[in-house]
């Protein structure tokens, strides 16, 4: 077996490790709600409940990758695709609201693995081809996160619990596939330089010290915030402005799920070879100005439908453009918490970017789109920062 195709082969376990991990957790998403009130949930302990996943990856993505630094990457894969498989089956058996919190933590925290596979991918790929691999793994996400809740929603009328259990089967399914096909990626020689009780503060203010890294963090965190800002308020927004039902939005978050997807499956491996990532996180930064600003004073529906076709161009680009420049400027002992590092900022976005979304929204329908545009306008600034440096 050639070189190529020895590290194409792990590449495809991954693949299919965050996307059948994604797949399961969209099966779940739609109908959480809908579960959680068949239990009593008044609506702000459905929206606790639903926080609580991305709480706990915000809490456990360095935590995971700086344990994956010391102990290799794929125990720790091994150990996440377990805690999903637990979590979802106590889902779907739970019989009561508290059942079902404890099951959303242990999914989160399990769940915050996404950043220990970038670590692998950075392991056994040169610096050069990162940002595409490290692309494929957005589209195993976007394409697990499209066909998810499809799925969930075909179970739905044989009852709620039907697709957390097909989650759960899905994830121990997984957990084999990667036990037998996922080989460590990481040396040991690199695993002996972290000490055996790796502390994650030392690291987040090496992070933070270092201006190169915190510029990108602060980007990455700024995009996600301005998208989950976005996508927190882009039902509403279609209903009030555009008069569109639930259906048809739910055809939008499709559309744009399946360009994220050919963007950073197909094309941003090509882009960056032509301009480079710092180029890129500047384009995609700016590509989602325009494309957040103008979200709320489109014209028509087909020019809407064009407006939203440059948010998944920007992030597309952008995301495996910072993730592989973070790889690069982190040394091989430190891969897994920095990368970690940099998905719990993603998280933090996600978590307040909805609770700006809700409260700028009462206020008037379009400030979520025209404040989001004006917080990338800022990560535009410090991009072309970082594209002087």
């Amino acid at each position: 077996m050639s070189d190529r195709a020895g590290a194409r082969s792990p590449l495809v376990v991954i693949f299919f490790t965050v996307f059948i991990d994604l797949v399961g957790f969209g099966i779940v998403l739609p109908l959480l709600p809908y579960y959680a009130e068949t239990y009593g949930a008044t609506s702000l302990e459905i929206g606790f409940l639903t926080a609580s996943y991305s709480l706990m990856q915000f809490v456990f993505t360095p935590v995971w990758g700086r344990l994956s630094d010391r102990y290799g990457r794929r125990p720790l894969i091994l150990l996440s695709l377990c805690g999903s498989s637990v979590g979802f089956l106590v889902f779907g058996l739970g019989r009561s609201l508290l059942v079902l919190f404890g099951a959303r933590i242990l999914a989160g925290i399990a769940g915050a693995i996404i950043p220990t596979t970038n670590a692998y991918i950075a392991d056994v790929t040169p610096g050069e081809d990162r940002a595409r691999r490290m692309g494929l793994v957005g589209a195993a996400f976007g394409l697990g996160f499209i066909l998810g809740p499809a799925i969930g929603g075909l179970l739905a009328p044989y009852g709620y619990d039907k697709p957390a259990l097909l989650a759960s089967a899905m994830a121990a399914a997984n957990l084999l596939f990667a036990y037998f096909k996922l080989p460590e990626s990481l040396t040991e020689e690199v695993r002996r330089r972290v000490p055996a009780r790796p502390r994650i503060g030392p690291m987040i203010r090496g992070a933070l010290s270092n201006p190169r890294i915190a510029l990108l963090l602060v980007v990455f965190f700024v995009q996600t915030f301005a998208f989950a800002n976005m996508e927190a308020t882009f039902a509403l927004l279609n209903e009030h402005r555009y008069g569109l039902d639930a259906r048809q939005t739910a055809y939008l978050f499709t559309y744009v799920g399946v360009l994220a997807t050919l963007v950073q499956g197909v094309l941003v491996g090509r882009i960056v070879r032509r301009i480079g990532e710092r180029v890129c996180i500047a384009a995609g930064s700016l590509l989602m100005v325009f494309g957040l600003a103008l979200m709320p004073v489109a014209p028509s529906i087909g020019v809407y439908c064009a407006i939203l076709a440059l948010l998944p161009l920007g992030t597309g680009i952008n995301g495996p453009s910072i993730m592989s420049l973070i790889s690069r400027a982190t040394g091989a002992a430190e891969q897994g918490g920095m990368l970690g590092l940099a998905q719990s900022a993603a998280s933090l976005g996600r978590i307040l970017g909805p609770m700006w979304g809700g409260l700028t929204f009462g206020l008037d329908a379009r400030w979520p789109f025209f404040t989001g545009g004006a917080f990338m306008a800022v990560a535009f600034g410090l991009s072309l920062k970082n594209l002087r440096s």
